[in-house]
């Protein structure tokens, strides 16, 4: 029996890749699903949001199953832009610039690479962003 915010392995197993290759990027559990971080600043965290729990994420379902959501950063001035086409992306319900994708086998990986790592970039000291960004 899988618990509250438990993440496919499937999913897991393509972030994972993605995330490792940032400089001084860790995982961890979190209080629900698993996040990434660099230092103690969050870049990704992905989970199952309980839709009892948090209504507004029953909207979210694919093909009647519970949405897996990974929330991350995006820079100033591309939320917007990045929420204007839709499913998968919308607004996450805290943060001013955060945003949440529905991942699953519509999921675009080139597109959660790029995003994820300008989460990074975000999050992470000048110096390491640079290196992203240079890379």
């Amino acid at each position: 029996m899988s618990g509250p915010g438990d993440v496919p392995p499937e999913i897991l197993d393509r972030l994972r890749p993605i995330v490792r290759e940032l400089p001084e990027t860790y995982e961890e559990p979190a209080w629900i699903g698993v996040r990434w971080r660099i230092r103690k600043r969050t870049i990704a965290h992905v989970y199952e949001p309980d839709p009892d729990r948090h209504p507004h994420y029953a909207r979210y379902r694919v093909a009647g199953v519970p949405a897996t959501v990974m929330t991350f950063r995006v820079p100033a001035g591309e939320l917007d832009g990045l929420l204007a086409g839709g499913f998968p992306f919308f607004r996450a319900g805290w943060g001013g610039n955060v945003a949440a994708a529905v991942l699953g086998d519509h999921t675009d990986w080139s597109e959660i690479t790029e995003l994820i790592t300008d989460s990074y970039c975000e999050m992470a000291p000048r110096f390491l962003a640079a290196r992203v960004v240079s890379g």
